[in-house]
């Protein structure tokens, strides 16, 4: 993450409790690194065991990771950089419409009958997902 991104995303980010008063340890791991290593990870699509060296333990990133996920902040973290590129464009932070799109995806042979099926259209053998996004292409959900 380049400078000019972390100063964009370093003030969105929630303070950690022990900075609020809440008591607990400070973290072990900057913030920028482990959301360097879940960008990588995102990126490449690596598993999180394989995560290479440079960055912080692969569980330790996980739990950062499940605890963002789990209390919702990931969403939270979404949605206000979302906001933050709709206004930039002009926009209203808060879209007014939305467009619905399906994308068929192949699924590798190991992944059950009963979780796949065919698209006659693409003529491709796998699942199917669905997004919503907005009329400037950012995603509203999926």
């Amino acid at each position: 993450m380049s400078d000019a991104e972390w100063a964009v995303v370093r003030p969105l980010l929630p303070a950690p409790g022990w900075l609020r008063g809440r008591g607990g340890q400070p973290e072990a791991y900057c913030h920028r690194a482990m959301l360097d290593a879940v960008r990588y990870l995102v990126d490449n699509g690596t598993k999180w065991r394989a995560m290479p060296a440079d960055f912080p333990p692969w569980d330790r990133v996980y739990a950062f990771f499940r605890r963002w996920r789990d209390h919702g902040l990931v969403k939270e973290f979404h949605d206000r950089l979302r906001s933050k590129v709709r206004e930039r464009a002009g926009r209203d932070p808060e879209p007014s419409a939305g467009v619905i799109d399906s994308q068929s995806v192949k699924a590798d042979a190991v992944v059950g009958a009963n979780n796949r099926s065919f698209d006659g259209g693409k003529l491709v053998n796998g699942r199917k997902r669905h997004a919503v996004v907005d009329t400037l292409g950012l995603l509203l959900g999926g």
